[in-house]
């Protein structure tokens, strides 16, 4: 069997192989969605597929919605072109369960995959459309922390900002000048209220994908490309409304036993590719079961009643202590230090770094010492029962494939908000960051990291990252073996705050992340030792 609408007349096949199909007619989707979208979502890789359009799918199957959802991609239209077309928009989701079982699903609630691109012109054209249906409710975005960047580690805007910025609404290449511009025809044309919604996973996403398409906004109407009662329009939260939100679940790279598995089922053509831009994406998508999302309840066209789909909405304070908590806090934090510290200790699943004594001690440390009591109490999640599933539960599910080099992609964007906001909560209440280990012991271990050396001693591969260049002429001449050539290194890094949301210079952790990593570079296995010795069992 393969994944594709003709496949889906096979409901006997589907259900020996352990199938769970659409409950809805999907050309009747297709149809509703064409006359009256209702929904964009840009950035449609594996959370995408495996959270929000299965959302969306359970209204779908429960009668409480007619259309789906239009995917667009404004990076890889490989994406679009190989794994949305080449299986009719459709996808098999596979749930990986901590106790050895594994549902399977055809999420099939994406109505159209478009690549957001003008250059692509009959795609173009069809998104202008759609931002000119009145009826359109909200755009929501997984793009990563990367995708709302405007500006370079200096703070200058990035060149093909720049250049956007200079040439106009009408051929954008870059994600916010492409949503702005999309944005405008809405207000040229209907000018109808709507909802423009982060899901992902950072600090007040809301306001900065609202201060990104602002900025690009601001930007043509200084050049005199834009009128000033469009920029009104888009700063006007009753018609353009940017809700904040909190989204966790993991979603590994499709994993070679999945594949296995599906293919001894019978299904067919599951095989992951890389396409030419790097997206590493297959037909499939594997996920960990334990899922959230909450939302600002903040939408001026109105929205799908997604909360009858397990979201939770709620004010803007809520959704900020939620994501707090999540983020800075309960996983987020325990992810990059464990991807870090994976990597330099030779790791390729996150799953079995949690039998490491030594690492476990580093990210409950993190989590449950240094990071809980700074807090607040969201009271719709509990922080202690969120970060004891997720160490408990979640991080060493057996079942899990997830990968440290993967969550080490784009570090340079996260720790800022992954510890940064921790240090501010300690500087905002006066807390003595005496008691601060584990932190400063994470940051350590990614400066370390970014010598691309193993713990071995040996050269060790490193993620993508869009500020990788940059920091490693900081480091340049810090070598393992030689704790003294990190002289005076370090200080444009701890001390840029758009790296890590403050000065970290004006801090006492400055010389004990210092410390920490010439502890770590007195030789092979000098990782390893120092954990031991910070982190006594």
């Amino acid at each position: 069997m393969k994944v594709n609408l003709a496949s889906l007349r096979d409901t006997a096949g589907w259900a020996k192989a352990g199938v769970r199909l659409p409950a809805y007619d999907v050309a009747a989707m297709r149809e509703a969605t064409a006359k009256n979208p209702i929904w964009v979502h840009f950035g449609a890789g594996n959370i995408f597929r495996a959270f929000i359009a299965a959302l969306q799918q359970r209204l779908l199957d429960a009668g409480e919605a007619k259309e789906g959802i239009i995917a667009a991609d404004t990076f890889d239209v490989d994406n679009i072109r190989m794994i949305y077309g080449g299986y009719d928009n459709l996808a098999m989701s596979v749930t990986l369960n901590a106790d050895a079982t594994m549902d399977k699903e055809i999420i099939a609630s994406v109505a159209e995959a478009l690549v957001a691109q003008p250059k692509e012109a009959a795609e173009w054209a069809r998104l202008r459309e759609v931002f000119a249906s009145p009826g359109l409710q909200m755009v929501s975005f997984t793009i990563t922390e990367k995708g709302y960047a405007l500006r370079q580690m200096s703070g200058e805007l990035l060149p093909v900002v720049a250049e956007d910025l200079k040439n106009g609404p009408a051929a954008p290449r870059h994600a916010m000048t492409i949503v702005a511009s999309l944005l405008l025809h809405r207000y040229e044309t209907c000018k109808a209220p709507i909802a423009v919604v982060s899901m992902d996973n950072c600090s007040h996403n809301g306001e900065k994908l609202r201060g990104s398409i602002l900025e690009a906004a601001k930007g043509w109407l200084a050049g005199g490309l834009v009128s000033e009662d469009f920029v009104a329009w888009l700063s006007d939260e009753k018609q353009v409304s940017f809700p904040w939100s909190m989204i966790d679940k993991i979603t590994p790279r499709p994993a070679p036993e999945v594949e296995k598995m599906l293919a001894e089922s019978g299904i067919e053509d599951m095989a992951p590719i890389q396409t030419p831009r790097g997206t590493f994406v297959a037909p499939f998508v594997n996920a960990e079961k334990p899922q959230y999302l909450v939302v600002e309840d903040c939408f001026p066209n109105g929205r799908p009643a997604l909360e009858k789909a397990g979201v939770y909405f709620t004010d803007r304070d809520t959704v900020n202590q939620t994501e707090r908590m999540k983020v800075t806090t309960c996983l987020n934090p325990l992810h990059t230090a464990l991807a870090v510290y994976g990597c330099l200790l030779g790791y390729d699943l996150i799953r079995e770094e949690m039998k490491d004594p030594d690492l476990v001690r580093l990210v409950r440390r993190l989590g449950y010492q240094e990071g809980l009591p700074v807090v607040t109490d969201p009271k719709i999640l509990s922080p202690k029962a969120f970060i004891d599933e997720v160490v408990e539960q979640r991080l060493p599910n057996p079942f899990m494939p997830d990968a440290p080099q993967r969550i080490a992609t784009d570090t340079s964007q996260k720790v800022g908000i992954r510890f940064g906001e921790t240090i501010k909560s300690y500087l905002a209440e006066g807390r003595s960051m005496d008691s601060l280990i584990a932190l400063p012991l994470a940051i350590a271990g990614w400066l370390r990291y970014l010598l691309g050396v193993d713990d071995k001693g040996e050269p060790m591969p490193l993620s993508s990252d869009p500020l990788l260049a940059d920091l490693q002429a900081h480091l340049q001449g810090v070598e393992l073996g030689k704790p003294e050539s990190v002289g005076d290194k370090l200080q444009p890094i701890l001390s840029n705050a758009l790296v890590f949301g403050s000065d970290l210079t004006a801090t006492p952790l400055a010389a004990r992340i210092e410390a920490y990593l010439k502890e770590e570079l007195a030789g092979p296995g000098a990782v390893r030792a120092t954990l031991r010795k910070e982190l006594p069992a």
